[in-house]
């Protein structure tokens, strides 16, 4: 699931602006790349707290002091704001060009999704989230009607170019792009459904095994909706600013009807995943960090802070979607690039807190994995660095 919720309504969109921006070229082959990149987070987030059994945040509040423990809760709940927004663009576009007014189409979305909560039982939220995450393989059957040459794409896997006259804004993409793959709330949303499910330090081979597969399919799917986004290339005006509507409506063109109409589904779905999955992270790192009842086992008026957490967090980006005039497509990239830009800090107090023998005993990440964790870092804060400087030498 957590695999899967990196494929949220925004990142849909982004990647789908991405191929119709750039085409095929770097981008595919980039985000088949990033599976390591993603699997190294993922694995040490559920390693984390299959042996702790103690949720992130509570543990750098524990362990570094309350400052910390605050800073990431916050700027999760910004960025997961920020994230669930986009969920929302996402599910009501597809209602919306059926015909249905906006503010009702915000409103089923936001009763679909809290809607949720009723059922009882961790095993069943886990089984209905996985099957919403499956249908996720829409995107496969659409790629596969767009006709995309298989020699371009092994091409590009052989020579990474963008087109000359697009490289002036291809590093903000490609941030947006790695801030997709590894937003921060996968972190806290893998490490405290490890927690709540029961997962121990036993289980770790298949907590890896199933990391593992989500992520493949995840990278796959991605690189599936760049190549929708590529049959675009080149025949559509504005394509930086494209929304939802926008490609949906471009899809007519070249997959017709029901491949556009596909597209609308899958843009739905995977805003409704996403919504459980993100509005979940900061629901159980905020419970957890004040101490309240957490467990997806409980009902509402067991655990009412945690639901009230969730169903918040839904409502206010609910609301945010109908404020007039709100730039909505430019905030699905830029929440993509905010992610990129948070995962650094969160990432040094991941690797920090693995690499500790104190804390994680024979699970502590070895020398390599220490490395390639510090790479990451390093890459991330580059990246970071480069993206301010083209921002702020182009205004």
């Amino acid at each position: 699931m957590a695999a899967f919720g990196d494929n949220d309504a925004g990142g849909v969109i982004s990647y789908a602006v991405t191929g119709v921006q750039f085409g095929i070229g770097l981008f595919v082959p980039l985000v088949l790349c990033l599976f390591p990149l993603t699997y190294t987070v993922q694995e040490m987030s559920m390693r984390l707290g299959a042996v702790t059994h103690e949720g992130f945040s509570r543990l750098a509040r524990r362990r570094y002091g309350k400052f910390w423990g605050y800073y990431h809760i916050s700027t999760l709940a910004f960025e997961n704001l920020l994230t669930l927004i986009t969920e929302f663009i996402g599910m009501t576009a597809g209602l919306v060009l059926l015909g249905i007014p906006m503010w009702l189409s915000d409103l089923l979305c936001l009763a679909f999704v809290a809607s949720f909560v009723v059922f009882t039982g961790y095993f069943t939220k886990e089984r209905i989230a996985l099957f919403i995450a499956l249908l996720d393989v829409v995107y496969l059957v659409i790629a596969g009607m767009t006709h995309p040459s298989m020699s371009a794409i092994g091409h590009a896997f052989i020579a990474w170019n963008v087109p000359h006259a697009l490289r002036a804004g291809v590093l903000w993409f490609v941030i947006a792009t790695i801030g997709n793959a590894i937003a921060p709330w996968m972190i806290f949303f893998q490490g405290s459904g490890t927690i709540d499910k029961g997962v121990g330090s036993k289980e770790l081979r298949l907590g890896r095994i199933d990391t593992a597969v989500g992520l493949i399919l995840q990278v796959v799917i991605a690189a599936a909706i760049i190549v929708i986004g590529a049959s675009l290339f080149g025949h559509m005006q504005n394509a930086s600013s494209a929304g939802p509507s926008d490609i949906i409506n471009g899809l007519h063109h070249t997959v017709g009807r029901w491949g556009a109409t596909l597209f609308g589904i899958g843009l739905f779905d995977a805003g409704f995943l996403a919504s459980i999955t993100v509005s979940l992270s900061s629901s159980w790192s905020i419970a957890e960090l004040f101490g309240w009842s957490k467990s997806l086992n409980d009902k509402i008026k067991e655990a009412p802070k945690f639901y009230a957490v969730y169903i918040g967090s839904l409502v206010l980006a609910a609301l945010a979607i109908l404020i007039p005039n709100l730039p909505l497509n430019f905030i699905s990239i830029v929440t993509q690039v905010v992610g990129g830009i948070l995962m650094a800090p969160l990432l040094i107090f991941l690797v920090l807190m693995t690499s500790d023998k104190k804390l994680m005993g024979a699970y502590k990440t070895k020398l390599f994995g220490r490395i390639w964790g510090w790479s990451m870092v390093a890459l991330l804060i580059g990246l970071t660095v480069a993206t301010f400087w083209q921002t702020f030498t182009s205004l």
